[in-house]
């Protein structure tokens, strides 16, 4: 450990944290029947193991830019992991679905708290111009571990009991804060700081509200209800409101003033459009070897592991290209492989090899890689430094709603075309492809549209020298 310099211990410690959580959250998806099976719950009860994780972290991330400069980020961080490991052990001792969706719920608070904090954290311990190699690094973690997740934890249920789905966690969980403990740095506090009560009820509702229609939303039926109608247009009431109570705090929980900033603007245009690409790939891509083709689960995380390991090597190309020519040399060349091999899927016929449509993945994934977190990072280095950790939050909190909006949209899309077409008389098989293919070209039209705005992003030169014309 030696020989391994300080600030990559740092990117090496958040990462173990992030990568357990995340692949927690992902170990679940393939694992729903079971509970439903074992419970006698029906899908909506047993969606809640999702939903609650989704609607936690969303209603915590708001308050961690606060809490990091308030106790130290370092602190925070290592007490978000020990809560995960609280919930991971309430998991696996719960005996009753309520019981482990509380768990669930507990793990959430600690995504929240942990996820916009360890992007701060590696912000702190390397250069402007060294963050995007580190930050891509890091952002391995958000790529593989929701590609191998349901993999792992399809192995877990199948050959272990449920409650190992949280136990695995436990010894990754510990490890993590005793190497969080040894190599972070302590970050400063200012204990002057006061805690904006009233901007943290507002946004957190709002995002909460927001975020719990978008989960309960998997039909159209469900998401134009009246409770779910009520509660996104609350939500966005809220979030107004927050916003224009925050321009006129002294001390804001968020400093929503940091939208001015163009780069930081379009880097979450650019990230929420990404994500929307990942997620919808995440959705529709089983549905197309599971209901289309006739292949099984194996095949299904036999699609996405490469391209998540492609996809981390080119977060870490990406970050080089970032650091040394800026983020127009590299964001706009992600967005634009992305679109334009999503759009490719939008061509599968029955007799597609799995093969071409593996290629296909692996492609489009390096152009993830390539405009997700180099998009991010240049955006956090348009910041001033110490609204570093508030920049990270909001990034987290307006991606997680665009993921969830994605995956609520493709979904409703999908059942609602699929019986369209099947209604005009098309075989089944043949209505699903033609569905996941629709909503294949939707995606990619969305990821290109945003491929000229991309090209606003400013490298950290460029910023530089803006910063000196001001001085001037």
């Amino acid at each position: 450990m030696g020989k391994i310099h300080q600030k990559w211990l740092v990117v090496i410690a958040v990462l173990f944290g992030t990568f357990t959580v995340i692949l927690n959250n992902s170990m679940l998806n393939p694992t729903l029947p079971r509970f439903m099976e074992m419970f006698e719950a029906d899908a909506v009860e047993v969606s809640w193991l999702l939903t609650i994780f989704m609607v936690a972290m969303g209603m915590i991330m708001p308050v961690t830019g606060f809490l990091g400069d308030r106790f130290g980020k370092k602190q925070v961080y290592i007490t978000g992991l020990i809560i995960f490991l609280l919930g991971s052990i309430s998991g696996a001792l719960a005996s009753t679905l309520p019981m482990i969706i509380i768990s669930r719920a507990i793990q959430g608070m600690a995504g929240g708290l942990m996820m916009p904090i360890a992007m701060a954290l590696i912000f702190h311990a390397f250069p402007r111009h060294e963050r995007g190699v580190a930050v891509g690094t890091y952002g391995v973690a958000a790529m593989v571990a929701p590609a191998i997740g349901p993999t792992v934890g399809g192995i877990v249920v199948e050959y272990f009991t449920w409650e190992f789905l949280f136990v695995f966690n436990i010894p990754f969980a510990i490890a993590g804060i005793l190497f969080c403990a040894k190599y972070l740095k302590p970050t400063e506090k200012d204990r002057n700081l006061k805690f904006d009560k009233v901007g943290f009820l507002l946004i957190t509702l709002g995002v909460g509200a927001i975020l719990f229609a978008l989960g309960r939303g998997s039909t159209m039926e469900l998401l134009l209800s009246p409770l779910s109608m009520f509660l996104i247009v609350s939500g966005l009431i809220l979030i107004t409101i927050f916003v224009k109570y925050e321009n006129k705090q002294e001390q804001p929980l968020l400093h929503v003033a940091i939208f001015k900033i163009p780069t930081y603007s379009v880097s979450i245009v650019v990230t929420a459009t990404a994500s929307i690409g990942l997620f919808s790939g995440l959705f529709l891509l089983p549905l197309l070897i599971q209901n289309v083709y006739g292949l099984g689960e194996i095949k299904t995380g036999l699609l996405f592991l490469p391209a998540a390991l492609i996809s981390g090597v080119f977060m870490t190309l990406g970050g080089k290209i970032l650091d040394k020519k800026g983020p127009k040399f590299v964001v706009p060349v992600g967005l634009f492989i992305l679109g334009s091999f999503t759009l490719v899927l939008g061509f599968n016929t029955l007799s597609t090899s799995f093969w071409f449509i593996l290629l296909i993945n692996v492609i489009r994934s390096a152009g993830l890689g390539m405009c997700n977190m180099p998009a991010t990072t240049a955006g956090m280095n348009a910041i001033p430094d110490h609204q570093v950790a508030q920049g990270s939050a909001m990034n987290n909190v307006i991606r997680q709603i665009f993921s969830s909006f994605g995956i609520v949209f493709f979904s409703i899309y999908y059942e609602v075309r699929r019986a369209q077409l099947f209604a005009l008389d098309l075989e089944m098989q043949a209505a699903t492809l033609q569905a996941l293919n629709e909503a294949f070209l939707i995606s990619g039209v969305v990821i290109l549209l945003v491929v000229p705005i991309s090209f606003v992003l400013k490298g950290t030169k460029e910023i530089k020298e803006l910063e000196k014309q001001k001085a001037s």
